[in-house]
Parts: structure tokens; C-alpha cells; sequence
């Protein structure tokens, strides 16, 4: 089968990672000018709104290269409606058990964009081939793909129920046509809060994405092959993270490539000259051996003229032979030892991904070790302001028995019994009796001094 016939996928979840400095920097090298650092978590609305500038090309109004196939001209505004759509019954259950309004939840979507525990939606990039299948194909062969990769935004949602889709916008801007999915995920049946809640790490785990992964890259294939009627297969997928190539690098290889497949194209029409000089050598030779003595000294021989001409010729012709032949060798063997180079980069390349995804599945494990501790603490903190709303509410209640006591006994005969069965039942203890009878004193001054 063609190497050709085989086409790559990539299917990244974003996060925090891709907004560092580096991460920008790196976007500049890469092939279709985005980066597949995974997992560029949205956090809140000024994210998003970025967001919205890049995925629709807000920012130089260079719009027709590309196609919103799900959503309008605003991705704010398509994720606020979806957080309605999802979360709006919700918060109105919520709040309606509240019984503090500083407990309740008057919208949301802002109510998450400042919560920087939790994610306010997610980004998903999606892309089938690379430069080498999309380099000379047209635009009309280009923008077949808008069908395959609306086939994946429906793919994606039955794959992941609870991931629910704003916004998907094709880029046909770049080398590559890849798609862009704006989507919150959410989780439902929550004991604690509003019963259905966003959940990115409920929803996307280590184990779930390449489970999702799997899914999508053979839906998006056979979606390709059946729009486009050819019968191309997947190349293998790479282990631990996918890692952008050096596209400039990539340019200079295969430019060399081409230099060397033009001059081993020389190469083989000098051969073919010097075919020609080995059949001319022997005419020469033929030449030498009939050239006859002069009469007058034996050293000496006679040529003619145009024997002559065909020596020279021969010589000139054997001088650019050789030159070129030089040259043609000489770059050949300077694009040889390229190669050997590149061979040797790559395999200490290898070595270096093997150490980098090492660190990459660390770097996740503790993530998620994380994502999890944060999520505890929430559900803690959730905890302990319901203890101290109850233990409010019995010290309340307790006051009020106290002065229950106060003004049902302290007129009466009765109330140092009272008092005492109380203690005896360990109800109250001195110190509560104590204040108890302090008060006691305090009303019966108060009542002499009025």
C-alpha cells in the first residue's frame, strides 16, 4: 500500500498549558499554526471571549477561509444559551431550598466564570491528514472535509452524552483543515449543589479520552472514505502525547530531498556521457594506433587535421564531463551525510519523546490527583458552611430556651427544682446554670432599679 494512502488523526483536548508564553511561541512552528499541547481548559469569560476572537477570526476580519458548522457568530453568547439550555432547571430546584439568599445562584455561567475551581467549557481541535495530503489539493477538494467533520460533531456527542457542543468552526485558513469544538461537559444526579453541574474531570479522564480517541478517529475515517469515495486506512496512533514537527524543518528536508532526486537525475545523464567518452576513448586509441612516423625522424608522427579536431573534442568534452560529474558527486555526498544527521536527530528525538511522555503521564496522574483533591475540598467547604448554618441554628434555639427558662420559672417556687432535675439529666451543666442564674440576678436588678 502507498505511505501515502495512510492519513493521521488528532483529537486534543485543550487546557491551561496552550496559554503560556512558550506555548504561543511554539504555535508558530507548527504545521497548521495551532499547538496540540492537550487540554486548553476555558476558565472563565475573558477565555472564552478570546476564544471567540480566534476560532472566528475576529481580530483581522479575514473570514471567508472559514465555516461555523454549528452555533451563530458568537461563541459567548452560543455557550451562555447552552448553560440555559443545561443548567437552568437546575439552579431554579437549587435556589428554591435555599433558605439564605447569599446561598443562592443567580446565574451560572457567571456564577462558574468566577469559580477558578472548575472549567467554564472546553475546546476539542479535530484534524484528518497533514501538509503532505493537503499541500496541492484545490479548494473545492479542501471543503468536502465540512461534511466529514460534521458527521464528527454528531460522533462526538453520541460518543460523549455528557459533553454537549456550542460552537464547531472549520479553519481552511491554515496547511491543514482542522476543526475547532467549543462544548461544556457536565455531570448529573449531584447530592451536593445544584443536581446537574459542569464536570470536566468527571467527563474527560485519562482512561475516557483515549476510549474517545479510538471512537472517533475510526468514525472520522470511514466518514472520509465514503465522502470523498477513496479507501485511505489510518496510520498507526502514537503512544502518550501527539508532538507537533518543526515545519520548517520539515520544508528544509523535503526541499533537499527534491535537490537530491534532481541531481541523481544529473548523475545518471553524466553516466550515460561517460558511456559515450569510454566508445569516443577507443576511437582515440584507434587514432594513436595508426598515427605513422615522419621520414626525417621516427619520433615524430603525422596526424591530420581533422584527427585532430576529434582529440580535442574528445578532451574538451572529457573536461566537462568530469566537472560536472564532480559537482553532482560532491552534492551527493553532502546530502547523504544531511541524511545520516537527520537519521541520527531522529533517533535522539526518539529518545527524547520516550523521556518527555514518561513526564507527560506524571504530570497527568498528578493533575488529575489534583483535579480530584479540589474537587474534596469543595465538597468539604460545602460541608462545613451547612454545619455552621445548623449549629447557628441550635445556638438559636438554645438561646431561646434559656430565656424560655428565665421567664417561665424565675417567678416561681419552682424553678430551682427545675433547675436541678435539668442538671441531674446532664441537660445543662454548672457553667450553663451559672448563666442561668447570672441573668437571673441581672433581670431582678434591672427590675429594682426601674
Amino acid at each position: 500500500m502507498n505511505e501515502k494512502e495512510e492519513l493521521s488523526y488528532s483529537l486534543h483536548l485543550s487546557n491551561d498549558k496552550n496559554k503560556s508564553k512558550k506555548a504561543r511561541r511554539s504555535i508558530k512552528n507548527t504545521e497548521t499554526g495551532t499547538t496540540s499541547l492537550s487540554n486548553n481548559a476555558i476558565q472563565n469569560h475573558q477565555q472564552l471571549s478570546k476564544v471567540d476572537k480566534h476560532n472566528l477570526r475576529k481580530y483581522d476580519e479575514e473570514q471567508e477561509l472559514i465555516c461555523t458548522i454549528k452555533g451563530t457568530s458568537s461563541i459567548v453568547e452560543d455557550t451562555k444559551n447552552l448553560y440555559l439550555e443545561l443548567f437552568e432547571d437546575a439552579r431554579i430546584k437549587y435556589n428554591e431550598k435555599q433558605t439564605r439568599n447569599d446561598r443562592k445562584i443567580d446565574n451560572y455561567f457567571n456564577h462558574i466564570s468566577n469559580d477558578n475551581k472548575r472549567d467554564l467549557a472546553c475546546e476539542i481541535i479535530i484534524e484528518l491528514g497533514d501538509m503532505d495530503l493537503w499541500t496541492d489539493k484545490d479548494d473545492k477538494f479542501k471543503k468536502k472535509m465540512t461534511e466529514v467533520f460534521k458527521e464528527q460533531i454528531i460522533d462526538l456527542e453520541e460518543v460523549v452524552p455528557n459533553f454537549k457542543i456550542a460552537n464547531a468552526t472549520i479553519h481552511y485558513d491554515e496547511a491543514s483543515p482542522h476543526l475547532h469544538i467549543i462544548g461544556v461537559p457536565f455531570k448529573d444526579g449531584m447530592k451536593n449543589g445544584m443536581e446537574k453541574q459542569v464536570g470536566k474531570s468527571d467527563v474527560f479522564t485519562k482512561v475516557s479520552l483515549k476510549n474517545i480517541q479510538d471512537k472517533m478517529r475510526e468514525y472520522c475515517i470511514n466518514s472520509f472514505n465514503r465522502i470523498y469515495h477513496l479507501n485511505y486506512t489510518l496510520k498507526e496512533k502514537e503512544e502518550g502525547r501527539n508532538v507537533d514537527i518543526n515545519v520548517a524543518n520539515m520544508n528544509e528536508y523535503k526541499k533537499f530531498k527534491r535537490e537530491q532526486e534532481k541531481y541523481k537525475k544529473q548523475l545518471k545523464e553524466l553516466n550515460n556521457k561517460t558511456d559515450e567518452l569510454q566508445n569516443k576513448s577507443n576511437e582515440i586509441n584507434d587514432i594513436i594506433d595508426s598515427l605513422k612516423p615522419t621520414i626525417t625522424n621516427k619520433n615524430n608522427f603525422t596526424i591530420s587535421n581533422d584527427n585532430i579536431d576529434k582529440i580535442k573534442k574528445y578532451i574538451e568534452q572529457t573536461k566537462n564531463t568530469t566537472s560536472n560529474l564532480r559537482d553532482s558527486n560532491d552534492i551527493n555526498i553532502v546530502l547523504q551525510k544531511y541524511e545520516d544527521d537527520l537519521r541520527e536527530h531522529s533517533n535522539e528525538v526518539r529518545n527524547l519523546k520516550k523521556k518527555i511522555k514518561t513526564r507527560n503521564d506524571r504530570i497527568e496522574e498528578l493533575e488529575f490527583d489534583l483535579n480530584n483533591a479540589n474537587y474534596t475540598i469543595y465538597e468539604l467547604e460545602d460541608k462545613v458552611s451547612k454545619l455552621e448554618e445548623t449549629l447557628n441554628y441550635f445556638k438559636k434555639l438554645w438561646q431561646k430556651f434559656i430565656k424560655f427558662l428565665q421567664d417561665k420559672f424565675f417567678s416561681s417556687n419552682k424553678y430551682d427544682e427545675v433547675i436541678n432535675d435539668l442538671y441531674d439529666e446532664e441537660i445543662i451543666d454548672e457553667n450553663e446554670i451559672d448563666i442561668i442564674q447570672n441573668n437571673k440576678d441581672n433581670d431582678k436588678n434591672d427590675d429594682f432599679e426601674r
